[in-house]
């Protein structure tokens, strides 16, 4: 089970493949192994950066 934490950019490490996730008032959802590179947050392969912010990260399960 991932050990989540509170996205702060300040905390969410830059340039590692993490696990994220949205978690509001709608429920858990787009959960998916992201990399953050400033506020930006792209895919693992940095082809394209995602249209939304997400709340959560966790360590991603191949522990890059």
């Amino acid at each position: 089970m991932a050990d989540w934490q509170p996205i702060k950019l300040s905390e969410a490490p830059e340039n590692v493949t993490v696990l994220t996730k949205i978690d509001d008032a709608d429920g858990a959802r787009n959960i998916q192994e992201l990399r953050r590179q400033g506020s930006l947050w792209w895919y693992p392969d940095m082809s394209m950066y995602v249209y939304y912010q997400p709340t959560h990260w966790a360590q991603a399960p191949s522990g890059e």
